[in-house]
């Protein structure tokens, strides 16, 4: 009997831990958003006199500093050069990534276990470490300035994406690449009408995580667009930053038109992320 009472506690203790874990870790995620929309909604005056980050706005249907963050944040013209970054970077990369993936898993030719040990080094190699050469290289081809140079940079730097559709590729048979060619089909065809089709959970995982990264990220495109009409989306937020301070409000405003399109195609596609990511484990 008191086996079976000590269970029962170790259970409730259990699923009480459980309980209070997942409380903590959504209040961890979900303070600073709060924080952030709460601000967005307040004057600068109600800023400018000390209103804490958890004090209620004095009107909830404030919308004038959405309004200025996305005219002055020039938040349209933004989101159009974010939206070309990203086509044709998450593009080139799905396309780029799974050739060379293929091609390495299919092909035997010299040096082959060299260039995947590379590819790995090339993981450990902090990106910051080259940015000067990296610099140089763009300014010497032209790109400075513009919207090629982020998208040359996002498609040469993606080697995770290599490594996600070679364990994919992976766990297609062989033969049914040899079956092709005895039909006559080239590599190419194999790649194009066998292989591709077979790799969807592989690009929509791609697609999203890279999606995600090349839509936050803030450094390239601050680094290599200084020009204000090619800002993109985060780095229009850096244009309520000034000398003597920043306008909060404003940039809190921004911050919440950023987040939304990512919450919400997250929340759409979240199973395929999950799906995606536990099968390219398991393979």
């Amino acid at each position: 009997m008191t086996t079976v009472v000590r269970a029962s506690v170790a259970s409730r203790v259990a699923s009480a831990l459980k309980y209070v874990s997942l409380i903590a870790a959504s209040v961890v995620v979900l303070l600073p958003l709060g924080v952030v929309l709460l601000t967005s909604l307040k004057t600068s005056d109600e800023l400018a006199a000390g209103s804490g980050p958890l004090t209620p706005p004095g009107d909830w249907l404030n919308l004038a500093n959405y309004v200025t963050a996305f005219e002055k944040g020039r938040m349209a013209e933004a989101a159009l050069n974010t939206f070309v970054i990203l086509v044709v970077s998450i593009t080139g990369t799905v396309f780029i990534g799974s050739a060379a993936a293929y091609a390495i898993d299919r092909f035997t030719f010299r040096l082959k276990k060299l260039i995947v040990a590379l590819f790995l080094f090339a993981t450990l190699v902090p990106s910051i470490t080259t940015q000067v050469t990296t610099f140089q290289v763009i300014d010497q081809l032209g790109l400075f300035n513009t919207r090629l140079a982020p998208i040359m940079l996002y498609l040469g730097t993606d080697i995770v994406a290599i490594y996600i559709f070679l364990q994919f590729i992976r766990s297609i048979p062989i033969s049914v690449d040899e079956a092709a060619r005895l039909d006559g089909a080239s590599s190419f065809t194999i790649y194009r009408k066998i292989i591709l089709p077979l790799l969807k959970p592989a690009v929509a995982t791609v697609v999203i995580v890279k999606g995600i990264a090349v839509y936050n990220d803030f450094y390239i495109p601050f680094l290599y667009m200084p020009d204000q009409s090619l800002g993109t989306i985060s780095t229009s937020l850096f244009r309520f930053k000034g000398p003597f301070g920043a306008h909060w409000e404003n940039i809190s405003a921004g911050a919440i038109l950023v987040i939304v399109p990512t919450l919400a195609v997250f929340l759409l596609l979240q199973r395929f992320i999950y799906n995606g990511l536990t099968q390219g484990a398991a393979k």
